[in-house]
């Protein structure tokens, strides 16, 4: 390059950083150090920063005392003073405050958001709190298992990226399933046990709901939904059969495998019961997955008493319920009990006694061919020692 287009280049520079704005301007003077990739600090850390990349982050705007307050004159002290976040951001702060996250790292905007210099819109995908990328921001801690034992939590991110909605979002990239952050919140997260929380039992229905608004409809007239609403937190909401993280397809057979022991957790007596039936001994025992669920015949979210006429297991609804998997089901064919207790003699009387009847039947048996056994070994030891005996002590 000649002297002249030196002297031009020059000039060129000098009017550029005159013309500019000020922010730009001022960023310049920091780059000017700050921008050599090999800058360290007394420590050895880098504190280089990438002019380009942070020119185009959310702050790229802003001049570097902007967030370093305390740097008044060049060149600055080694030590200068942690970046107030909430000098600009005093709600999220002020969220964060009262959140499970107050005192789990000394800068809690960073832990999610990245390096300062480098933090982007939450629709930019370079961004950590972007939907594709907030899973893998949370897991950093809740992927830890040290972390998980120290503060009793389970390690939560394994199972959400084995859910539906993980898969959702890491295989198939849709921006619509919900992440962490679509359930627990963003700054303001607070724990589950607390009645504010979107993950409050009594909630859960209407957090869910943001994404599963037919499913909330059909719930809250069923019988759970009119339980929780009434008060009842001991009436399952949508975490207690599908689980918080590791949700399942209702249709694989994982899912329909377990589906009536989680109903069996409540309903005890009649788990019992449909255990003794066709439906369940073919599905546990012969591993058939179409068998009968709970939930084929009772309905998944708008459960529904007998009395109910919009009840599937109405007397009225009972041939088309029956009828969905028994092709031909008439009046006759949906007379079967089929939460029938053999062992209650007042519910069912000609059950109780046929099976009584049956279980002396069976005990009597092989009571009676047990002792034919032991008859029959002692005649044939008694007829070895007197055939020996007749032999003079010799095998026949």
């Amino acid at each position: 390059m000649s002297l002249r287009d030196r002297i031009i280049a020059a000039g060129v520079a000098v009017l550029a950083i005159a013309f500019a704005p000020i922010a730009l301007r001022a960023q310049a003077d920091c780059l000017a150090c700050h921008g050599d990739a090999t800058m360290t600090d007394s420590a050895g850390h880098s504190i280089a920063v990438d002019g380009q990349k942070f020119g185009s982050s959310v702050h790229g705007s802003l001049q570097c005392t902007s967030c370093h307050a305390d740097i008044k004159a060049y060149p600055h002290p080694d030590k200068i003073a942690p970046v107030d976040c909430k000098t600009c951001h005093a709600d999220q702060a002020t969220s964060v405050s009262g959140s499970v996250h107050a005192s789990a790292s000394d800068q809690p905007c960073t832990s999610c958001h990245g390096v300062a210099h480098y933090i982007f819109p939450k629709d930019d995908p370079r961004s950590n709190v972007y939907p594709l990328n907030v899973p893998k921001t949370c897991g950093t801690c809740h992927g830890s298992p040290d972390l998980a034992k120290k503060h009793g939590l389970p390690n939560v991110y394994p199972l959400y990226m084995d859910s539906i909605h993980g898969f959702a979002l890491s295989k198939e990239g849709l921006l619509v399933a919900a992440n962490c952050q679509s359930c627990h919140g963003s700054h303001g997260i607070l724990s589950h046990t607390s009645p504010q929380s979107p993950t409050y039992k009594s909630n859960i229905p209407k957090t869910c709901g943001t994404c599963h608004a037919k499913i909330e409809a059909d719930y809250e007239q069923g019988v759970h939904g009119k339980a929780v609403a009434g008060g009842n937190l001991n009436a399952p909401v949508c975490s207690d059969c599908h689980t918080a993280h590791a949700i399942l397809q209702p249709t694989e057979s994982a899912f329909r495998m377990q589906s009536t022991p989680i109903c069996g957790n409540c309903h005890k007596d009649k788990f019992s019961t449909y255990r003794d039936t066709f439906h369940s001994q073919l599905g546990s025992l012969g591993g058939y997955v179409e068998t009968a669920r709970c939930w084929d015949c009772h309905g998944a979210h708008d459960v529904r008493p007998a009395s109910d006429p919009a009840s599937p297991i109405n007397k009225a609804n009972l041939v088309t319920t029956c009828g969905r998997c028994h092709a031909g089901a008439n009046a006759s064919f949906v007379k079967y009990q089929p939460h029938a207790n053999a062992r209650d003699r007042k519910l069912s009387p000609a059950l109780y006694y046929i099976r009584l009847f049956m279980n002396l039947l069976l005990a009597g048996v092989l009571i009676f061919f047990m002792i034919h056994t032991i008859l029959w070994v002692i005649r044939s030891r008694y007829s070895q020692v007197k055939s020996r005996a007749a032999n003079g002590g010799k095998n026949a």
